[in-house]
């Protein structure tokens, strides 16, 4: 693999409502945990870390998202708890300076400043991490990929609630976007990755 440069690690929505006894629980946040961390700690002024902000009710969200968070009012605002949609205890320590960016949706790029935030850093590959592979994070790689960036996925370092999603995604990662998508371990990314 190439090496990676001018590079931003972008973290997906590891909040609290993902964590154990959250709304949205993924149960294998904590085994991935280690890895994101390990990589916030030494890219932390590359890092950027996406929130998934909930509505306050379902009907301040357009169309589809109504019935979705009627069907989770749960996970809105008014219900949730005053941290729930906070970054878990474990990466919140890294901001500043790694910083914070908030979406209303899957992807990161939509409704939010990411895209232009990218740019002014000079970035041209997104590392990614984060939750959940067949929801967030997909949305975010296909955006990136849209918006030409290198997007570089660090196995071991993503988690969802759906091992059958999960297992899905890495394998049409590997055969219908070969070119534009590499996937790494932590491991070989901290090998490779040189800060600028």
């Amino acid at each position: 693999m190439a090496q990676i440069i001018q590079a931003a690690h972008l973290c997906i929505d590891m909040q609290n409502i993902f964590a154990r006894g959250g709304v949205w629980e993924t149960p294998w946040m904590e085994k991935v945990l280690p890895a994101i961390s390990e990589i916030a700690a030494r890219y932390r002024e590359r890092t950027v870390f996406t929130r998934f902000v909930t509505p306050e009710q379902p009907e301040d969200r357009p169309g589809r998202w109504q019935g979705y968070f009627t069907k989770w009012k749960a996970a809105t605002r008014a219900n949730l708890g005053p941290r729930d949609l906070d970054l878990v205890p474990t990466l919140s320590r890294y901001v500043p300076p790694a910083l914070v960016v908030d979406k209303p949706a899957y992807s990161a790029f939509y409704g939010s400043r990411l895209a232009d935030l990218l740019v002014e850093k000079h970035v041209g590959t997104v590392v990614i991490t984060g939750a959940e592979t067949d929801v967030c994070v997909l949305s975010t790689v296909l955006s990136a990929v849209d918006l030409g960036f290198r997007v570089v996925i660090v196995e071991d370092a993503l988690c969802s609630s759906s091992d059958t999603g999960h297992d899905a995604l890495m394998t049409m990662y590997r055969t219908r976007f070969h070119g534009q998508i590499d996937l790494v371990s932590a491991e070989e990314l901290l090998e490779t990755w040189r800060p600028e």
